[in-house]
């Protein structure tokens, strides 16, 4: 078994290759990637993105982050192509091929088909002088200097690099589009991500009971409160408006002051001015707040002011947004 330090010592050596590939992208970008992108976004079709072996795979995340950016785009594996997955082109498609060398047989093959169908075609591939590069509309040099296999021979540089220019495309194309949050959440609606887009305080709140206690209500009382709502707190209320919160803490600190709560009400412990949120904000605010002020529980008003609930941490907890 090698030693632990000349594990670590190769895994630098990897990071270390492929960051300085990457960082050497920036000089690579040039009018031909520019032009890409804007033809890209002026047409009317989708983006097929093609490649093989390695390259096919770093197409498929390619696609899929397009797909998820609202750059529609589709995935056709250059070997299916010419066995008859061409005819998932259509006229105003515009297809990507990804090929390090881009000379292998089935992308010469696949080329001239592509160009038989009037479709722009954009190279991504390492070597711009490659028969790839030299038969496509545009080419975006991936070009990297060594792979960090100590052979240099297995794809590990060069598909980080196509990675890279991938992602670097469908920024572009998602800031052309000025695609927002909200679209973003139209396309995420599952999962954590999905529900820190769109779930607001007034979806986590509609289950939970409501903790109220009024002014002059007993100490005794608001315990009593407190533990059948669940919550940890209660508002207290006048007039139907909030004055003031009463936490599992606020109970706990008056036990340690006080001897007896024979005399005590609600207004004797609560919190003045609690922190409150609108039902309409967005969950992610909540547990942003939650955080920042460093407390588990908030009340929730409507558009109106009026106490409408209150979140706890666990809510954010349970729908997997903390």
């Amino acid at each position: 078994m090698k030693k632990s330090n000349t594990v670590l010592e190769y895994a630098r050596q990897t990071i270390d290759i492929e960051s300085k590939a990457v960082e050497n992208l920036k000089k690579l970008i040039n009018s031909d990637f520019e032009n890409a992108v804007n033809f890209i976004f002026e047409s009317k079709g989708r983006v097929i993105i093609t490649g093989i072996g390695k390259s096919a795979i770093i197409a498929q995340k390619i696609v899929a982050t397009m797909n998820s950016t609202g750059t529609p785009a589709i995935f056709m594996h250059a070997a299916d192509a010419i066995h008859g997955d061409l005819g998932n082109i259509q006229t105003e498609d515009t297809v990507i091929c990804i090929s390090k060398s881009g000379n292998t047989p089935e992308i010469k093959v696949l080329v001239p088909l592509i160009k038989n169908y009037g479709n722009k075609l954009i190279a991504l591939t390492g070597n711009p002088d490659s028969f790839l590069g030299t038969n496509s509309d545009f080419t975006i040099n991936c070009h990297v200097d060594m792979e960090a296999c100590p052979n240099n021979l297995a794809p590990t540089t060069s598909t980080t690099a196509q990675l890279v220019m991938g992602d670097a495309l469908a920024v572009c194309l998602l800031k052309l589009k000025d695609f927002s949050s909200k679209d973003f959440a139209k396309y995420h609606p599952g999962g954590a991500l999905g529900k820190r887009l769109y779930l607001r305080v007034s979806d986590l709140i509609e289950n939970n009971d409501l903790p109220i206690v009024y002014p002059n209500t007993k100490v005794k009382d608001v315990i009593i409160e407190i533990s059948n709502k669940r919550l940890g707190a209660t508002a207290v209320l006048e007039n139907d408006k909030i004055i003031g919160m009463i936490t599992d803490g606020d109970v706990r600190r008056m036990l340690e002051n006080n001897d007896s709560i024979a005399g005590l009400t609600a207004v004797d412990i609560m919190s003045k001015k609690p922190k409150t949120m609108n039902s309409n904000a967005m969950a992610i605010d909540a547990l942003n707040t939650l955080e920042n002020f460093g407390i588990t529980q908030i009340l929730v008003q409507d558009k109106d002011e009026k106490y409408v609930g209150i979140v706890h941490l666990h809510d954010l907890i349970k729908e997997g947004i903390f």
